[in-house]
């Protein structure tokens, strides 16, 4: 496969955080990360040590740990701000770390943006659904520029436009599940709790978001498809009738082509 296709090397919201609680399994991992989160300021090994009743270099290993897991940060400082001669002790914080598990895998966080984005953006007189649309569309076009801009793919055809968006969207937790060269089911939808409350505004915004990925991206030759199914996400990737071209959805697509979608139970949705 090609250098540029390979998938992004961040790992899944989910596989993080087990990677980050397996580190916290370990009892006196968790008391070391809970003295320095409560502690509100820079810690040295010493002063973990005492609240833990280890030795300062074991202390130092299990501080090492948590910050390798990404939970802690370190550096070299003198702690309270008080200036002394020789070198500065290392001293331990909390890192600006957001642990989440969910499996399958959820993105609320995704969704609250792309609404918080459509209430700041609202225009007047604008339906609120088809601000949320918009505002779906403009962080999946952003999405896939981002993307372009770090990979450099070249000219992406029907296939190499589905490599692409299978490697992404499998980091969105959307559990992409590859039928054909130019055929990409989604068997996931990240944002389900939600979906269970107003699967007609879910299933928009997704089918939107998705469409501006691949729009982002300058995919050609393949469309984001509304297609509920019960157990998985209600939009696909399929090749585009009439051969390649670029998509180019109109901004209110999704608004009327989520109102027409046939019933479906989002108990069933994964």
């Amino acid at each position: 496969m090609d250098s540029d296709l390979t998938p992004a090397s961040s790992p899944p919201h989910t596989v993080a955080g087990l990677e980050a609680v397996t580190v916290l399994a370990d009892d006196l991992r968790r008391r070391l990360y809970g003295f320095t989160r409560h502690a509100h300021r820079p810690v040295t090994r010493e002063e973990a040590a005492a609240e833990a009743g280890v030795s300062a270099k074991l202390a130092a290993f299990h501080l090492d740990k948590l910050v390798a897991a990404g939970l802690l940060r370190s550096r070299y400082d003198s702690p309270g701000g008080i200036r002394r001669v020789g070198r500065k002790p290392k001293v331990y914080e909390p890192a600006d770390t957001d642990i989440r598990i969910s499996i399958p895998e959820r993105r609320p966080d995704v969704f609250a943006e792309i609404l918080v984005d459509a209430v700041l953006d609202q225009e007047p007189g604008e339906n609120a659904q088809f601000a949320a649309l918009r505002s779906a569309r403009r962080r999946g076009e952003a999405l896939g520029a981002e993307t372009r801009a770090r990979r450099r793919p070249g000219r992406l055809g029907p296939e190499r436009s589905v490599t692409v968006a299978e490697a992404v969207l499998e980091q969105y937790g959307f559990e992409p599940d590859r039928q054909a060269a130019t055929e990409l089911r989604l068997l996931n939808c990240p944002f389900h709790a939600l979906a269970a409350r107003s699967p007609e505004l879910v299933c928009g915004i997704n089918h939107a978001f998705l469409g501006g990925f691949l729009i982002g991206v300058q995919a050609a030759g393949i469309n984001a498809v509304l297609a509920p199914h019960p157990g998985r996400c209600c939009v696909e990737l399929r090749a585009a009738p009439g051969g390649p071209r670029t998509p180019s959805p109109a901004v209110g697509a999704g608004a009327k082509e989520s109102g027409a979608m046939p019933p479906q139970d989002p108990g069933n949705a994964p």
